[in-house]
């Protein structure tokens, strides 16, 4: 008996590490590195395409018809505020502290004067809001992002994104609501909700995109990509610095480098061609004639 259970432990064990190395050998036949499961992604997008057509745009297409706009926004606000929370965390182990302070003082003001976070009075008053998720934390602490991979119902994700996705599962309050009932109906809701924001966007994009994966995959990795580098963050930085600079040198006098002037107040514009000369060709030099010798 224990020699049939050791035999049978190893055909287990080798079937387990010949599937692995099937999976390894299929991701390495793809012409795409950042998605060598190409094949399960594409299957899984169109369960998850499946899916929507069928139930969840259906959904959001009457939500946002017979729902007033002032409830969405305050839907949207509410899920909004509980996920400032769990952004300032983040922020803070970014190393990112006024990011933090803005998110957690956002979070505070509208969690309070704001009924619960259906008001958003913190962006009026100048808090910008940031969103920052675990993943973007490993991301900043260097774990790379992995290969691409399509979550059934959770939509386009990587490696590292979906390893996170218990941290960020456990930093949502909502979560946390022991009434598991409420708790699902507003996770659906949530759904629901943010769906119908997006209602146009997919339809432009169903319309718009050739092979709607391809679309979905490459905009989802440039779009990752900058909000773990900050890209945007940093080209917004950098206006304000220029704008900064261009203050000071008004304050100051200084005057922006211009093209120099030959005194006929038409520096700019180009010596006319004379008649007779090829197009797009610089003008053909007037002919020097000898100056009369001097007696």
């Amino acid at each position: 008996m224990t020699t049939r259970n050791a035999s049978g432990q190893f055909r287990v064990r080798g079937l387990a590490v010949a599937a692995g190395v099937a999976l390894l050998l299929s991701g390495c036949a793809t012409t795409n590195p950042r998605d060598p499961f190409e094949k399960f992604n594409r299957a899984m997008f169109s369960f998850n395409d499946a899916v929507d057509r069928t139930a969840l745009k259906p959904a959001a297409t009457v939500y946002k018809k017979v729902t007033p706009s002032f409830v969405q926004t305050g839907v949207n606000n509410f899920f909004g505020n509980l996920s400032d929370l769990w952004s300032s965390l983040n922020n803070f182990a970014q190393f990112k502290g006024q990011d933090g302070f803005s998110d957690l003082t956002r979070f505070a003001v509208n969690s309070t004067l704001g009924l619960g976070g259906v008001l958003d009075i913190a962006t009026p008053a100048g808090l910008r809001k940031h969103n920052e998720d675990l993943g973007q934390t490993l991301g900043y602490w260097g774990v790379p992002a992995g290969p691409y991979l399509m979550l059934p119902l959770l939509g386009p994700s990587t490696i590292r994104d979906t390893a996170a996705l218990p941290g960020d599962w456990w930093g949502d309050p909502w979560t946390h609501v022991n009434d598991v009932p409420w708790r699902n109906s507003g996770i659906v809701l949530r759904a629901v909700d943010q769906r119908a924001s997006v209602l146009d966007a997919s339809t432009l994009l169903e319309e718009a995109a050739l092979d709607r994966y391809e679309f979905l995959r490459d905009g989802y990795l440039q779009r990752r990509e900058s909000q773990v580098l900050d890209t945007d963050k940093a080209q917004e930085r950098a206006e304000k610095i220029h704008d900064r600079i261009e203050k000071v040198q008004e304050k100051l006098g200084v005057k922006k480098a211009q093209a120099p002037d030959d005194g006929s107040g038409d520096a700019a514009a180009p010596a006319a061609a004379p008649e007779g000369s090829p197009p797009n060709n610089p003008p053909v030099p007037a002919p020097v004639t000898p100056a009369p010798a001097t007696k």
